[in-house]
Parts: structure tokens; sequence; C-alpha cells
């Protein structure tokens, strides 16, 4: 019985770290690209005259869309900008809009080239839509306010051109080029944005770019990250531009992570299992040992009930002390690892585990031990219930 209890207070203990873990690198991941990259992108416009089926509801909100895209004609980038930030405003949920005009270029430090990809933005706004101003790692966003010929380069960037503060670089794109200095270094912890990104301003980008070089999208933040997949839908409707959300962008790493929690509450909940099979085993053995006790018990007066209500109870001590022990060992656990250093550089950035402090994983873990420790102690106290105390007493005497 010892085993089992401390079979049930691991397997609770690992359950909740597990789900700690997972569920905390994937809250992390989307804080983070919901910093980077926004909740919702507005890109292309396009044309779908025909293969659209759609349903809304009575306060018109859209249930259900069908576009067919394969006669679908899409002009790149935004064509009128300040036009679709007007009708962008007329829409409560966003709390920040940003005009971003992006592009190809090569950045030139003088003894190294390196292919980037250009953000020409307007400060103010683009802080409104990111976390960019608390992913500089070296400068400051108030030096990039008041320089139209300021640079932020992604914190691989710098690295691959040996950039410091003030350094000035060339940008070329196409024919045109031109100088920039170097006043803050970013990073996101997303490699591929950290090796690729740099951000200038949007006149200079304008200026950089000429005609044709370049496409204006709008990136924005809404109030209730989780809704963008329904915001997303209206709003292409409305505005007639491909509008994706952050939950379509993102979509293989979420499912990603998603399958680690399956997964790892799966091989955890077996650690459950074995405990609720200990549990059978020794309350099985009990019945068949305390037969004639039983038989005993019943001739007293014992009803079938009350005589499975004392294994169920002693089911039930146990089952608490493992809740009891298990919660706290997981707690303290979940603690100990949010402590353990270990830098991650790739899909994010952290120098330690993250973890998710949530009630939900302490309630499946309960859950999952109750039912397990349940059927164990049902079944040995139904076959208690169900001796006859005159047969047992004759077979015995």
């Amino acid at each position: 019985m010892s085993m089992s209890l401390l079979g049930i207070v691991l397997g609770i203990a690992f359950f909740v770290v597990t789900q700690a873990q997972t569920s905390g690198f994937e809250t992390f991941f989307i804080r983070t690209i919901l910093g980077t990259n926004g909740a919702i992108h507005i890109s292309d416009r396009f044309q779908d005259l025909t293969g659209m089926v759609s349903k809304a509801e009575k306060d018109g909100s859209v249930k259900f869309v069908f576009n067919s895209r394969e006669d679908a004609r899409y002009v790149e980038g935004v064509e009128s900008p300040d036009l679709l930030r007007e009708a962008l405003e007329e829409f409560p949920q966003p709390t920040g809009i940003s005009e971003i005009l992006e592009g190809s270029a090569v950045i030139d430090s003088g003894s190294r080239k390196h292919s980037t990809e250009v953000h020409g933005i307007r400060i103010e706004d683009h802080i409104l839509a990111s976390n960019l101003e608390n992913q500089i790692i070296r400068g400051k966003v108030s030096d990039f306010a008041v320089d139209e010929s300021a640079c932020l380069v992604g914190s691989r960037v710098a690295d691959r051109l040996r950039l410091q503060l003030g350094d000035r670089v060339m940008v070329r794109s196409g024919a045109e080029s031109r100088q920039f200095r170097i006043v803050g270094v970013f990073e996101t912890g997303v490699s591929q944005i950290d090796k690729k990104r740099i951000f200038l301003h949007h006149s200079a980008t304008k200026t950089l770019f000429g005609r044709g070089l370049g496409r204006t999208i709008f990136q924005l933040s809404i109030k209730k990250p989780e809704g963008a997949v329904e915001l997303a839908h209206q709003m292409q409707l409305t505005l007639g531009h491909r509008v994706i959300s952050w939950q379509e962008r993102e979509k293989v790493w979420l499912e990603v992570f998603r399958a680690l929690r399956a997964s790892s509450a799966i091989t955890v909940s077996s650690i459950l299992l074995l405990s609720g099979l200990g549990i059978f085993n020794v309350f099985a053995i009990m019945v068949i040992e305390k037969t004639r006790d039983i038989a005993i018990l019943r001739s007293m007066g014992f009803t079938p009930s009350e005589v499975s209500a004392v294994f169920l109870w002693q089911g039930g001590i146990v089952l608490s002390a493992g809740i009891v022990l298990g919660c706290l060992t997981g707690f303290l656990a979940t603690y100990g690892i949010s402590k353990i250093p270990m830098r991650i550089r790739g899909i994010f950035s952290t120098d330690s585990f993250v973890v998710n402090w949530d009630g939900t994983h302490y309630l499946w873990a309960i859950l999952i031990a109750s039912l397990f420790v349940s059927i164990a102690s049902w079944i040995p106290a139904r076959r208690a219930a169900r001796i006859e105390p005159a047969k047992i007493i004759r077979e015995t005497i």
C-alpha cells in the first residue's frame, strides 16, 4: 500500500510538472510571436468573385466561410494604406495598427555583406502593435525615433557583420543605396527573424525602394488574441484583402506543442495507472485473506454496502493522502525547475525553463488519479460485498 501511495504521489507530481513545462513553453512561444509579428497580418488585395460561401449569425458574426482561391486574382501589397487604416480604425478590437513597408535588401558593413528583410515602420505605431521596445538588447528606441537615418538590426545580423552601436552601414536595394547608422540591436529569439530582419524609418524605406521594390502590409495587435481567427475572417470579407491570424500563421508549431502536451499526459498517466493496479492487487489479496472475517461481519448484521464501504474508505484515504502530497510535490518541483538555467534560441528566446502556473493541471491530475484509484478500489469492494456468510462459515467448520 505504501508503494501504491508513492506511485500516486509521483504520478500526480510528474503530471503537473510535465504539463507546466509544455504549456509554459507554448504560452511563451505564443507571447513571442504576438510580440514580434502581431496577432493579425493584412497583405495582398484580392478579387474573389466566384466560389465564396459564407454563413452569418443574426448578430453579424461569421460562423462559416469557404473561399475557393482558384480564380482569385491577387494584387501584391496594400495599394491604398491610408484608406485601409481608416477602415481598420472602425473595428473596436485592434489595440495597435502598424503600417509596414517591407522588401529585400543587402546590408554592407564595409568588410562583409548580408541579405536582409527590411521593414520600414513608424516607430510610434509599431510599438503599439508589437513588443519591439522590450526586445531591444542594445541601444534605445528613443534614439531610433529621432533619427531618420537610424537603423535597428537583429542580433544575429549584428554578430555576423560585427556591428556595434554607432557604426554606419550601406543598405542597397536595386539601383538605390543609402547609408544608415546602427542605433539598436534587437533579439526576438526567433532565429529566422534575428538573422534577417532590420528596421528602418518608413519614409527612408520608401526612398530606398522607390517604385515596385517593396510592398505595404499591416500588422495588428488586438484585445483578445484568442479571437483572431474570427476577426480575420470578418476583416477579410469586409476589406477585400488577405487577412491571416496568428493561429493560421503558426499552425504547425501550435500543433507540435499540442502533440507534446498530449503525449506527456498519456505517458505520465501510466504511472497513475500502475498505482491503481497496485491498489487493486492489495485489496484483492485482502479480500481473499479476510474472507472469514468479512463473513463474520455479515453474520453480525453488516450489510453488503457497509462491507464494501470498508474497502472504499481505505482507497479514499490513500487517494486523499496521495493527492495532497502529490500536489505539494508537483508545486515544489515546478518551482525548482523554473529556476534551472537553460539558454534557448530558435523559436523563442529564454535563459531558463519556462513553466505555466495553471490550476487545471492539478485538477486533471486529481481527476485521473481519482478515476484509477476508484476503479481499483470498487472492484475488490464489490467482490467483498457479494460474500455469503453462511457458505463461508460452513466451509471453515
